[in-house]
């Protein structure tokens, strides 16, 4: 019996990627015959004709089934509502700017068959901006620092995850998941396939300095606990060290009553660091109440507007 691959990629404003994608997954399979596929698009409210031409896909091909968002629910969310749409035996996430191979398809079902749960592509160099791609380098390695857990570097969410691993994201039921630190957090059994990530031929990505942050925060405040203790110490710290100040002062006004000027500098320094400090912290701690909320209101994952190809698959839906 043939198994069967669940292909998801989510998009937003990919009108001249969309196409490509599909037949560039469509040539793999064709090599494939050993395995029957979907490829679930998930569409975050595109403002161009992205949405047009997945509905005109979809009619041709049934092969496709596409989710229209009611509105823009951020990257992350969407791609892991995306995720918890498969039906197959495993799930392969590629993204639509074919910056991310189609062709290491067959490796990762290859890998997959030697019994690892995920397979994740590791991005060691890329063809994209090197200033972002330092950056990105560097967030990988202050996220792995914070983490509690020991986090892959250079991997983005592209690559394959068994069915298991699905199941136990729907069993978690989280409304903003964290998929890169999800992984190994929870000790599946992966393999990095090494890669380089290709330049972006079409379109303009819809990445901006708020979303990288916002993701970035996400990381952090899914896979540590550690910046609540690092404010923690810091501020026993400068406790102290003010508390030691203090004393110093006081002890050298009593001796020198009449020659030694407190002076307003000090007294003005030491207020504006100590309440700089202070609104840094309350923003830390306020990152993680805001986590905390998104989880506890419940709220969807998405809204849908439209699901198309899909037939009785409301055991797969976490609407």
């Amino acid at each position: 019996m043939c198994k069967h691959i669940s292909v998801m990629t989510p998009c937003y404003n990919e009108e001249d990627n969309i196409l490509n994608l599909y037949n560039e997954v469509k040539k793999q399979f064709e090599n494939l015959p050993q395995y029957t596929y979907e490829h679930i698009f998930i569409d975050n409210f595109s403002t161009d004709k992205s949405r047009d031409i997945l509905r005109e896909l979809a009619q041709k091909d049934k092969k496709v089934k596409v989710i229209l968002n009611a509105r823009n629910f951020g990257p992350n969310r969407s791609g892991s509502y995306g995720m918890l749409q498969a039906t197959g035996d495993a799930l392969i996430c590629i993204v639509c700017d074919l910056q991310d191979p189609p062709e290491m398809i067959p490796q990762f079902l290859q890998k997959w068959e030697e019994g690892y749960k995920v397979v994740l592509g590791q991005k060691l160099k890329s063809k994209e901006n090197p200033i972002m791609f330092q950056v990105r380098k560097l967030y990988y390695r202050i996220i792995n620092w914070l983490s509690e857990t020991p986090q892959y570097e250079g991997v983005t969410g592209y690559g394959l995850f068994d069915k298991e691993f699905l199941d136990t994201m729907r069993w978690m039921d989280d409304p903003d998941p964290y998929i890169r630190g999800l992984v190994p957090d929870l000790g599946y059994k992966t393999y990095l396939l090494q890669y380089t990530q290709n330049k972006r031929e079409y379109g303009k990505s819809s990445y901006n300095f708020n979303s990288y942050f916002d993701f970035a925060i996400t990381g952090v405040t899914h896979v540590s606990k550690k910046p609540l203790r690092i404010a923690t110490m810091i501020g026993m710290g400068m406790s102290a060290i003010s508390f030691l100040l203090a004393i110093v002062y006081l002890v050298m006004k009593l001796v020198k009553w009449d020659s030694f000027s407190m002076g307003t500098a000090p007294v003005l320094i030491g207020m504006f660091l100590l309440a700089s400090v202070q609104l840094a912290f309350i923003g830390v701690i306020g990152e993680y109440i805001g986590a905390i909320l998104t989880r506890v209101t419940k709220r969807p994952m998405v809204v849908e507007e439209e699901r198309i190809n899909f037939e009785d698959d409301s055991k797969n839906s976490n609407r």
